[in-house]
């Protein structure tokens, strides 16, 4: 739809940049945005935030060069509005309609695509152990990934095929050598960097128990098990099996601090068992899922950091502005950690969100089974992630 040759007024439409856009919203500002991508786009995937409103009123409603008064009665009047699309296109192209009616507008820069390209550094205050760990969050998708920098050294871990140059350009900056990319599991919402890393120089990690769905490449990588550890100046990445959301899901514990979990337990919710093998494999995932998180998380110390691989909209962020909590609040806030194995089952069961888009084709790209160019992997993972069972019913009063 954007890339339609669309009839522009004759009227200069001011363009906000993604980021600024995600500067004014950190900042608490009020912020309107007419959402122009067709209604089962927006109802999908859309941005969100306490301080952001907005309406959806799909392009073609604006064609007509009598826009029909009741699509106008919808867009606030007295206020400034950033309009939305899929690419940048047909919102430029909105916005300046609106202009010449004297709206106050201006258009997000690349629309959506744009808004998924914003991929931020954040530090980890609360980690305690040696050297300094960051946060990356990519709020499009809610997916998190790590970064431990200790002495001359650096390993990121779950990393994004689409951000491969930020982490060495990263590395860079903070004059490191990163030494090693590692993967929780198989993804199944994102296409991994793990290879382009390696490709890269990089040392490439994944669990041997991974392996078993078909990883092509498997040769290529250091193969990690249960209670393996990866030195990185001074700090210990300690390997902790934690089957359930995959059968070879893996969390990696960061020098006695930070359990980074991958999906297996996020800040809000815990992952949803039924990605490997369907809703026939559900329940025995679900309750491998409860014996990982009894036996190898929950019997962590309390003040050990949880970091997810993702959060979603219902997730609060840390005083740091990182999605990481202690253990012992999520256990005083997450009824799901607290129950017996077959309620635990039954629940998260019982309400799961719709599986991650074009998951089939992500995970067949992620195993190596599939070849996707860059573009194609960038299209392949719009949208939302859903790789966590409902939040709604897991959460406490």
């Amino acid at each position: 739809m954007d890339d339609m040759d669309l009839p522009m007024p004759d009227v200069e439409v001011e363009s906000v940049s993604p980021n600024e856009l995600k500067g004014q919203i950190d900042a608490g500002e009020d912020v309107m945005l007419l959402d122009t991508r067709m209604e089962s786009e927006y109802d999908e995937w859309k941005i969100d935030g306490e301080t952001v409103k907005s309406v959806n009123i799909p392009y073609f409603e604006f064609l007509d060069s009598e826009i029909d008064d009741d699509v106008l009665a919808r867009i606030p009047d007295g206020r400034e509005i950033t309009v939305l699309c899929a690419k940048g296109g047909s919102s430029e192209y909105v916005a300046a309609t609106l202009m010449e009616r004297g709206y106050d507008v201006d258009h997000l820069e690349d629309g959506m695509n744009g808004w998924a390209r914003i991929y931020e550094r954040v530090e980890v205050a609360r980690y305690d152990g040696s050297g300094m760990l960051y946060q990356y969050q990519r709020p499009s998708s809610g997916c998190l990934g790590y970064l431990l920098v200790d002495g001359s050294e650096a390993a990121v871990i779950d990393p994004l095929g689409a951000f491969t140059d930020r982490y060495l350009e990263d590395a860079t900056e903070l004059d490191v050598d990163l030494k090693y990319a590692i993967d929780t599991h198989i993804h199944a919402d994102h296409i991994s960097g793990l290879r382009d890393l390696a490709d890269k120089g990089v040392t490439g990690v994944i669990s041997e128990a991974a392996v078993d769905r078909g990883v092509t490449y498997a040769d290529e990588m250091t193969l990690a098990v249960d209670g393996d550890e990866f030195e990185v100046g001074n700090a210990m990445i300690e390997t902790v099996s934690t089957p359930g959301h995959t059968s070879g899901m893996t969390s990696y514990l960061i020098d006695d601090s930070l359990l980074a979990t991958g999906d297996t337990l996020f800040v809000e919710s815990v992952a949803r068992p039924d990605l490997e093998e369907g809703d026939e494999g559900a329940e025995d995932a679900a309750r491998q899922l409860y014996e990982s998180l009894q036996e190898r998380v929950l019997a962590l110390p309390d003040d050990t950091l949880v970091g997810g691989a993702h959060f979603s909209d219902a997730a609060e962020p840390a005083d740091d502005g990182t999605y990481t909590a202690p253990i012992s609040q999520l256990e005083a806030e997450m009824d799901a950690l607290s129950m017996d194995e077959d309620a635990f089952a039954e629940l998260i069961r019982s309400d799961m969100p719709p599986r991650p888009a074009n998951y089939e084709e992500i995970i067949a790209t992620n195993l190596g089974q599939q070849e996707t160019d860059d573009e194609e992997a960038f299209e392949l993972e719009l949208g939302p992630n859903n790789c966590a069972a409902s939040q709604d019913s897991l959460a406490g009063d």
